[in-house]
């Protein structure tokens, strides 16, 4: 019986198999917050905005002959309403607002408790809630936007909050507490305006640095180009 080999001349020809494709390995999502967590979260949130309001409320006041200081109040309410959104904007203000009439100092020049209901002031306090509630809904239609339009929108909500709710409301309280008519009361309101429409600018210019730096404050909202 005989044996055939190849010779050494021989060439052996060997065929490379093709390597099995690499399978992508999917990661799976981030998990979603729990719902404690993100109730504390709000919680926190609505505290410390409530904690600003005052803290804008107590810087020295403008005085005026009405007998309403221009203060940084609405400012802060602006800000609140549209850093954290309608819900919990009007919750932080309210929040201010329950702290204060408790007789806790943080209303402008330092006072407190339910005789500010008396004042000349009482339609502007009572309405920053939801003047905090609308700048909120508006801001967050204003932060759907293009990145080149949100800046001027968000300056647009906080205006629009501000003579739509908060404006109208004091008039109606200078009206009630110093028994002025409506071209009286709407006289001494307008020496407010200027100085909300600055307020305003600032509050959308903060309101874009903060949610650039912590894009998830707002709920649903992630950071965007």
């Amino acid at each position: 019986m005989s044996s055939t080999f190849p010779d050494d001349d021989d060439t052996v020809t060997t065929t490379a198999r093709p390597a099995p494709s690499a399978t992508p390995v999917l990661l799976p999502d981030p998990p979603a917050p729990r719902p404690g967590h993100r109730t504390s979260t709000d919680v926190a949130l609505v505290a410390t905005f409530a904690a600003f309001v005052a803290a804008c409320a107590l810087v020295p006041a403008i005085p005026t002959g009405s007998g309403v200081p221009i203060t940084l109040q609405t400012f802060a309410v602006v800000v609140a309403g549209l850093v954290l959104g309608a819900r919990r904007g009007f919750l932080a203000v309210a929040l201010y607002l329950v702290v204060g009439l408790a007789g806790v100092p943080v209303f402008a020049e330092m006072t407190g408790g339910l005789g500010v209901l008396g004042k000349p002031s009482v339609g502007y306090l009572l309405a920053f809630p939801f003047a905090a509630a609308v700048a909120g809904w508006l801001g967050g239609l204003a932060l759907r936007t293009r990145p080149v339009w949100r800046f001027p929108l968000l300056v647009a909500a906080g205006l629009a909050s501000s003579f739509l709710v908060t404006h109208p409301a004091g008039v109606l309280g200078l009206m009630a507490r110093l028994g002025v008519g409506v071209r009286e009361a709407v006289a001494i309101d307008a020496v407010y305006w200027p100085g909300d429409v600055v307020k305003n600018l600032l509050a959308a210019g903060v309101t874009l640095a903060v949610l650039r730096a912590f894009p998830d404050v707002r709920p649903g909202r992630r950071s965007r180009p």
